[in-house]
């Protein structure tokens, strides 16, 4: 094993778990995918992803920022320029990210299937 003890990697003071609760968030992993070609502005994301409104997307980014997976550059000028971009440790998740999508499309139908019952 990856000299992970299972008995206690998810225990709620353990940093695994912390790790986890983070990307868990229902748009991080899509923030984070959508940084993946490099920097992007606000406005930017909000048409790469679709779905997400300009208050969660602000609060995803602030949350991904707290935690060291994306940095914030603000260029100033009028209007303010700012783009977002992942840090080191933010791109040391597009290879699981990866792994994640690649087992969504092949279960994705199964899981489906399972929802409706069958």
């Amino acid at each position: 094993m990856d000299g992970l003890d299972p008995g206690n990697v998810f225990l709620a003071d353990c940093p695994a778990r912390l790790a986890v609760e983070v990307i868990a968030d229902k748009w991080a992993v899509v923030v984070l995918w959508g940084l993946n070609e490099g920097p992007r502005r606000h406005s930017e994301l909000i048409t790469l992803i679709g779905g997400i409104s300009k208050k969660v997307l602000t609060q995803t980014l602030r949350r991904l920022q707290a935690n060291g997976l994306v940095d914030r550059q603000n260029f100033g000028g009028v209007p303010p320029r700012v783009e977002y971009e992942l840090t080191g440790l933010g791109r040391t998740l597009m290879a699981p990210i990866r792994m994640l999508t690649m087992w969504a499309e092949e279960n994705g139908e199964a899981v489906l299937a399972a929802q409706e019952g069958g």
